[in-house]
């Protein structure tokens, strides 16, 4: 039986801040996370449906580079616009291809982004995102003390 929590960090840690996904599920791993399975990639593909699975929430942690905030919360609305011949995917086009997929309801999905400002191969962690991945740290805390649909949902920034 799966773990009702599904925490998804994706993103390319060879390429600078694009690594914080993979990153703070790293972090995550080290703390004693009760019902909760920690998964990590470089992208997000249609095989991650099964994942999703028999899950109550979803938290997806990617870095984002459209946003002012350091941290966002983002509710994961289900977009039907999904290609069996896509690559990858969008949190919003996996939860569109479980929709088509699978007849049971989807769990409650949410996407952590957070600002990043570079993505050159071999680069480490900008400075920025150093300082954005702390608050993100404390931020994961804060959700998964309280594992909540509700409750992540009033944390939302959309």
């Amino acid at each position: 039986m799966s773990a009702s929590i599904l925490v998804l960090g994706y993103g390319n840690p060879s390429r600078g801040d694009d690594a914080v996904g993979p990153l703070l599920i790293d972090y995550l791993s080290r703390l004693a996370l009760s019902d909760t399975e920690l998964l990590t990639d470089f992208q997000l593909q249609v095989e991650h449906v099964l994942d999703l699975e028999n899950r109550s929430l979803v938290l997806f942690i990617d870095a984002a580079v459209s946003q002012q905030a350091a941290i966002r919360l983002l509710p994961v609305i289900p977009d039907p616009g999904f290609s069996i011949s896509t690559h990858a995917l969008t949190p919003q086009q996996l939860l569109g291809a479980y929709l088509k997929l699978s007849p049971k309801l989807p769990p409650a999905c949410f996407l952590l982004a957070i600002k990043a400002a570079q993505f050159e191969l071999g680069e480490d962690l900008s400075a920025e995102m150093r300082r954005h991945y702390q608050q993100a740290c404390q931020f994961l805390h804060q959700m998964l003390d309280n594992p909540c649909p509700d409750y992540w949902q009033s944390l939302t920034t959309s």
